[in-house]
């Protein structure tokens, strides 16, 4: 029989395509979940049980979140990357390293073909296939839900028709986690005017302004590696730590509205109250410990490196360009960020560094200065705007 790797969530579509690949193609399949920080234990036995009712050859669950942080969300960080100054682009980093996994899994196996459940309107079909192309080029890439156009109604038609048993009641919203956030979709992200109701987000508010709480977030060359008095062995498990500290304040939702790959506008709710908070504070602590112009290269490099990561092309050689630029000017981004949570919201108090470039001796902005006089400034202020002027006095009355 031939060999088939199926990305496998355990939901609708992927439970499809396990029977149908089987039953209808007559492969051999080989389900596997890539973790990117979004299930427990608990949920990946579940997961796994539900694939062996399913008949599959084989299950395995390969834990990526480490090596999902160390090579991609790292440079998020680094960058501050937001889509569109909003999202943290949760999902789409996420869908590349599963893709990426499932690829290498494959290859080890020597398997035929590789196969996921993405419907033909979304990102994520261009996302896993885009990699698949690059890493297994001569595996043959299967899609059924996309190729039969299937609607749910018919995917659960033919479950029913084959005997699985499963929870086909479709849940109002459809939610995705892992390490860097969570996404929601439902009726009201499908509208241009209608924002998510309370009761769609994962986590629910559990703490009032009484309860607010001060974090020491603690940085060395551009990572997070303490959450107050703990350190962390791996700065993915502080920020797993950090998640579990904000999300009873409800931090961090929004919806994002932007371009989708396939040419259309799309919006997608989100929620990623780590992943905010460390983002605006490692931007707060750059502020202080880069130079103007470090500051000004890295936001223009970190729009670019979010789009194409966006695009599922992650693997140009760009980007490892940019990786290598980001990490570069990591080296003086140490110290600490105190931050405070209060439902909603939190606020950026200040940092503590050793390598803060507002040290007192050069001088206090609008106070008094230290290292320049009053004839030094004029002097400067005429020559800067010496090319201005001349303009100016040429093209009087013309502009």
């Amino acid at each position: 029989m031939k060999k088939v790797v199926l990305a496998y969530s355990g939901g609708l579509d992927t439970s499809f395509c396990a029977v149908y690949l089987s039953k209808k193609l007559g492969y051999e399949i080989h389900a596997v979940t890539v973790n990117t920080g979004g299930f427990s234990s608990e949920e990946i036995n579940d997961i796994e049980q539900r694939a062996l009712t399913l008949g599959v050859h084989s299950y395995t669950c390969i834990d990526a979140v480490k090596s999902y942080y160390d090579t991609c969300v790292k440079y998020l960080i680094y960058g501050n990357v937001l889509k569109n100054n909003i999202y943290p682009l949760s999902v789409s980093a996420e869908r590349t390293i599963q893709a990426k996994s499932i690829a290498d899994y494959a290859k080890n196996i020597n398997a035929d073909a590789v196969a996921h459940g993405s419907t033909g309107a979304g990102n994520d079909q261009v996302r896993f296939d885009v990699i698949f192309n690059i890493l297994c080029p001569n595996i043959e890439i299967i899609t059924p839900i996309r190729d039969l156009k299937l609607s749910r109604e018919a995917e659960i038609e033919f479950l029913k028709e084959n005997q699985v048993e499963m929870n086909f009641e479709k849940a109002m919203y459809s939610v995705n986690k892992g390490l860097w956030g969570t996404s929601v979709g439902g009726k009201e992200t499908l509208t241009s005017n209608q924002y998510l109701p309370e009761t769609a987000f994962p986590s629910q508010l559990e703490k009032s302004e009484a309860d607010k709480t001060e974090v020491i977030l603690h940085f060395k060359e551009g990572e997070i590696f303490g959450i107050n008095e703990t350190i962390f062995t791996h700065p993915s498990d502080a920020i797993m730590h950090l998640e579990q500290l904000a999300t009873p304040f409800a931090i961090g939702r929004d919806i994002h509205v932007g371009d989708t790959i396939v040419g259309i506008k799309g919006r997608v709710g989100f929620e990623a109250a780590a992943a905010l908070i460390i983002l605006k504070a490692h931007h707060l602590l750059e502020k202080h410990t880069l130079s103007k112009f470090q500051l000004n290269l890295k936001s223009q490099l970190a729009d670019w490196y979010g789009s194409w990561l966006h695009e599922g092309l992650f693997l140009d050689p760009a980007l490892r360009d940019i990786e290598t630029f980001f990490t570069n000017t990591q080296k003086t981004v140490n110290g600490k960020v105190i931050v405070t949570l209060l439902p909603y919201r939190f606020i950026l108090n200040g940092i503590d560094s050793e390598n803060d470039l507002m040290a007192s001796k050069f001088g206090s902005y609008g106070e008094m200065n230290l290292g320049w006089s009053g004839e030094d400034v004029k002097g400067y202020s005429k020559i800067i705007s010496n090319s201005l002027t001349i303009y100016h006095q040429v093209n009087e009355g013309k502009i």
